[in-house]
This record gives structure tokens, C-alpha cells and sequence, in this order.
């Protein structure tokens, strides 16, 4: 399956979006593995993070490291930002962004965690709030258009398996 959309960056520019159902490793040629965003679920509610600096909400996620996998960097993304630990994670899909310069592809990932303890802070200080919600709720937070309402879909229907 794939979506075609657009999303608005910080500079306001109008991007072309691509999501797809395929694995992230196959033709990626031209384009730059770059970034995670992990769909948390912990009894059954949705875990969502606020970045004060931004100004929003959104699942956890950020960059991947050099050299490391894009599951390892879930997990490491996870734990910093939420405190928590990834029970188990799948791949639900990925989307290529059409930047000016580069074509940058994140994955998007549905997992089960577990509070390792309190949410303190996020090492990189770009997370400030942690929250747990319904996961029906997610647009009220974060509205990532036909692509995330496909992710949604998918991530609801891994967690009732």
C-alpha cells in the first residue's frame, strides 16, 4: 500500500510525502534512512510527548544514529524520551519525504512498553511532558492527515492481536 501527501515544514514549505506498507532497507538508492517514530502503547492507552521548544505533541521518536538500526534507535528514542522500556516492537510502515535537497525516509513502528520508573527528563532536553491517552484521542494532539489516520489503523489492529 501507498499514500501520497504533503505536510508543511518549520519554513513553511509544502512537502511531498510518500507512506508505504514495505520494508525501509529495500530501495532506499538516493535516500537518507534518517528518523523513528515509535506508536508506544502501555495498558492500552497511547503514549504521546510534548517538546516545549516546538510547541506540539507527537508519538516518541528522532533521529538515527550512525550505524545504528532503526529498531535499536526506537529503542534508544523510547527510553529517553519517555522512560521507558520496548517490550516488543513491528514495523507498521515508512514514508520518504521530499525535502529540497534530499529525500529523507522515517519509519513508524508500533510497540508495547513498560515504565522503567518516572518520567524525570529527556537527556536532550527536548522532551518536557509525557502523556498517556486514548488512543482514539490521537487528533487532538497530533493530526498527521490520510497518512496518520492509515498508521493509526494499522497500530490499533497490531495491538488487539
Amino acid at each position: 500500500m501507498k499514500i501520497s501527501s504533503t505536510l508543511t515544514n518549520h519554513s513553511g514549505q509544502i512537502l511531498k510525502v510518500v507512506y508505504s506498507e514495505s520494508d525501509p532497507l529495500i530501495n532506499l538508492d538516493d535516500k537518507v534512512l534518517q528518523g523513528v517514530h515509535a506508536f508506544c502503547f502501555y495498558n492500552g492507552q497511547l503514549v504521546i510527548v510534548y517538546a516545549e521548544s516546538k510547541k506540539y505533541w507527537t508519538p516518541p521518536g528522532g533521529g538515527i544514529e550512525k550505524g545504528e538500526a532503526y529498531e535499536d534507535a526506537i529503542i534508544r528514542e523510547v527510553k529517553e524520551e519517555t522512560n521507558m522500556k520496548v517490550l516488543h516492537q513491528e514495523l507498521i510502515g515508512y514514508q520518504d519525504i521530499y525535502e529540497p535537497d534530499k529525500i529523507v525516509r522515517q519509519t513508524h513502528s508500533f510497540c508495547l512498553v513498560e515504565p522503567y520508573g518516572d518520567f524525570v527528563s529527556d537527556p536532550d532536553g527536548d522532551i518536557s511532558e509525557i502523556k498517556l491517552i486514548d488512543p482514539k484521542d490521537y487528533k487532538k494532539y497530533f493530526n498527521w492527515g490520510i497518512i496518520g489516520d492509515r498508521i493509526m489503523e494499522k497500530a490499533l489492529g497490531m495491538l488487539k492481536i
